[in-house]
Order: structure tokens, then C-alpha cells, then sequence
């Protein structure tokens, strides 16, 4: 991302946007939902079941409670601004999860980066930690509570990836990037064998009888979680045709070869796991992930072919749809709408590209991939990064990184009659 900011400015600046004066006006439009102001709000959550709160995620470090959105009011939920490194773009507290039992063991999840120096060499880490909120204040949670699951050194500041989400299974899935760099330079787009880059996690944070201890690894803090026995890679002795050891299979991995699956969701009436992938040079990816997919990177951009010969043995997923960068630059995912808002969108993926402001809705063909027929832009709003709901009635929710705000989606006044 951090190689595209000078095509944000450029179209910010209306340099590259002067084509749109001319388009005919799109059928949706955003405004300010609550009239507060945000430090680089970058994700969305509310606690399952929850119907009054929502919480906003900062990036430099803050987690933001609304507790009444009849009255909106911000407060200071945890702070974490000491522990996180968030220079980069790319960096800081980047995803937050409920647990789906909240309401009775106070847990939750956060996904940041962290940063600090040893011997004057600086060192980055991507950390998987679990988190208790007060008993005696529903609306503030306890530092001091912290329990890493895992901390990985990464190499490069940039594609941390960066969604956490509980799945119907009750499972906690984790995206993560390919270290970052470009053109996958560090080599971690098809491997399950070395560390945990370039994929999608599938962790029992609950530990349930039966499921498995992850393999060892340096970034594994052992006893914090188990991985479920169902996962594609227990067990794994081959990978893309070749032999792998079983004892250093990440089988934590529900999904791979990904560049940087930087937002995905769940859709509540199906189960489905969407994911948006950044792409590189020409393509950004809509991905419908599956159990064990291999969804091509660096192998491929796209269905496109990048930088190696896919082997013999591999057998590769496609993306339900892909964009050229002559449309957008820069992926963000994704929801899939529901509610009686929205009628037309119902079941349809709704996605933004945060370089150029498009809002798209792609409408599915069951697992199969769609052609550009079946994906429309609804919407324009500027620096999207990621998407929610506000929880009194599902209407759609839009973080704007750098306006600071976060934005509903409404009906666009100027579009009736076109």
C-alpha cells in the first residue's frame, strides 16, 4: 500500500477523478453516521447479540466505545498506544473480535503490530493477543489482562494483513499478509511449512476436547490456544506436490496463498468467508475462501501468472472476481448486505477500493466466479478501509482512514430517476 499513496494523493486532488463529473449518479451515497471525530479509525465491531454499542478501532492504539448510539459519545474503551508500533501505514492495532460468549467470560481479541529495539536494531512484531473486560465496567477493559497467543517477528512493516472474526464454527480466524516488501520477496506465499504469513488462520482459542496442540514454533505461546482437528493441514505430508514434515506443517492454516487479505466477513446468513486480497502490479481479488484453498500467490495475480512456474502437484483457486488497476488500486472487503435498508443490494458482497473511492456490489453465482456483468459501483467515499454494521437495524458502516469519520450508507437524493 505504501507505494500507491502518491496515486491517493493525486486522485484526492481530483487529478486522476475528473472523469467522474461526467458519470451519471450512482444510486448510493455515505454521511457522517454519529458525528464524532476519530484518530485514523480503521475497523468496526460490535459484541454479538449487543444492539446499543458499537466499537471503533484506532489505529495509532485506541479502542473507542460508543456505549449509547441514541446519544453517541466517545469513550476511551483500552489503550494500547504504548505497546504498538503504528508508523507505517500498514501498522497499529489493526483488527478487534468479540469472543461469541462475551457477555459471560468478558473476552476479546486484538490484532497489532508492535515495535520496539534490542541492541539498537529494531524489531517488529505482529501479535495475536486476548484481552478481559472490567466486571465491574462494561465500557472499559484491562491492560493488564493481556495474553499473547503468538507474537512473529516480520521482516517489513507493510501486508500485516489484519481481520480477526469468529466463525459460525465458533472458531477465531486470523488474516494474515506475506510479510510485506513487493513481489512477495520473502518467499511466503506458498510454503505451510515455515512461518505464518500469506493466508488465513483457523484457531480454538477455547481449546475443545479432541483438537490438536499447534507445532512448535518460536512465534507460539504454547497452552493459549489448540488447533481444530478438521483443519486441512493436519496431518499434511505433501503440499503442492512435494513432501512436507508433518511436525513443521503450520496447521493452524485454513487457507493460503495469499498477498494481503487485508479485510474478510463472514455473511450471517450463510456462513460464507469472503475475503478482498491486495493484488500487485494489475489485479486486486474478490476471494470466496474455502477449506484448505490455495488461492495462488505468488504463483499467480489473479488467474494471471507472476513471478514461478506453479509445480506439477499444485492445484490452485481462482478469485470470484478480479479487477485491473484501470478500476482501483487497492482492495478493501467487504460485507455481504442484508436488511430491509437495502433491498436491491440483499446477498450481494458489497466491497470499496480505498485508492480511488469506488463502492462496488458484486451479486454471487454461488461459489462460482463472476464476470463484470454481475458487479456494479453503488457508491463513492474516499481512504474506505474497512466495513460494518451498525447493530440497532444492519445498516452499512464505512471506516474513512484519513477523514477520521465513520460513514453510513444511505440512498443517493440525486439518483432518483436515473
Amino acid at each position: 500500500m505504501r507505494n500507491r499513496l502518491l496515486l491517493l494523493v493525486l486522485w484526492s486532488s481530483g487529478i486522476l477523478s475528473s472523469a467522474r463529473a461526467a458519470e451519471a449518479p450512482l444510486p448510493y451515497a455515505t454521511e457522517v453516521a454519529f458525528n464524532l471525530n476519530f484518530e485514523q479509525p480503521i475497523a468496526i465491531v460490535t459484541p454479538s447479540g449487543e444492539t446499543n454499542r458499537l466499537f471503533i478501532i484506532e489505529k495509532p492504539g485506541r479502542i473507542i466505545v460508543i456505549p449509547d448510539l441514541a446519544h453517541p459519545a466517545r469513550r476511551t474503551f483500552l489503550d494500547l498506544t504504548a505497546r504498538v508500533g503504528s508508523d507505517d501505514v500498514e501498522q497499529g492495532v489493526l483488527a478487534v473480535a468479540f469472543h461469541p460468549d462475551y457477555q459471560h467470560n468478558r473476552q476479546f481479541y486484538v490484532w497489532y503490530t508492535s515495535c520496539h529495539y534490542e541492541w539498537l536494531h529494531q524489531v517488529r512484531e505482529d501479535r495475536l493477543a486476548r484481552f478481559t473486560v472490567s466486571a465491574t465496567d462494561p465500557n472499559i477493559a484491562e491492560p493488564a489482562s493481556e495474553q499473547i497467543l503468538f507474537a512473529q517477528a516480520d521482516e517489513a512493516p507493510n501486508h500485516n494483513g489484519g481481520e480477526l472474526a469468529f466463525g459460525p464454527d465458533g472458531y477465531l480466524y486470523l488474516s494474515l499478509g506475506d510479510e510485506g516488501g513487493a513481489n512477495d520477496e520473502y518467499d511466503n506465499g506458498q510454503h505451510i511449512d515455515r512461518d505464518y504469513f500469506s493466508g488465513i488462520l483457523r484457531l480454538d482459542v477455547d481449546q475443545h476436547p479432541g483438537n490438536v496442540a499447534p507445532n512448535p514454533h518460536p512465534a507460539v505461546h504454547a497452552g493459549t490456544y489448540s488447533v481444530p482437528r478438521d483443519n486441512p493441514f493436519v496431518g499434511a505430508t505433501t503440499f503442492n506436490g512435494r513432501p512436507v514434515d508433518a511436525a513443521h506443517v503450520r496447521t493452524e492454516f485454513w487457507a493460503v496463498g495469499l498477498r494481503n487479505p487485508w479485510r474478510m466477513s463472514f455473511d450471517p446468513m450463510t456462513g460464507a468467508l469472503w475475503c478482498g486480497d491486495v493484488g500487485q502490479e494489475r489485479l486486486e481479488e474478490v476471494n470466496l475462501i474455502k477449506r484448505g484453498g490455495n488461492y495462488g500467490w505468488h504463483l499467480r495475480e489473479g488467474k494471471s501468472p507472476f513471478r514461478d512456474q506453479a509445480p506439477a502437484g499444485a492445484k490452485l483457486d481462482g478469485p470470484m472476481w478480479a479487477y485491473p488497476h484501470a478500476l482501483g488500486l487497492c482492495i478493501t472487503g467487504g460485507l455481504v448486505s442484508h436488511g430491509a435498508r437495502y433491498p436491491d443490494l440483499e446477498g450481494k458482497y458489497l466491497f470499496a477500493d480505498y485508492l480511488t473511492g469506488r463502492l462496488w456490489a458484486l451479486m454471487p453465482a454461488g461459489d462460482k466466479p463472476v464476470d463484470a456483468g454481475r458487479v456494479r459501483q453503488v457508491a463513492h467515499a474516499e481512504n474506505i478501509v474497512s466495513f460494518g454494521r451498525d447493530p440497532r437495524n444492519g445498516d452499512v458502516l464505512l471506516a474513512s482512514l484519513w477523514a477520521g469519520k465513520i460513514l453510513r450508507l444511505v440512498r443517493n437524493p440525486a439518483a432518483a430517476g436515473h
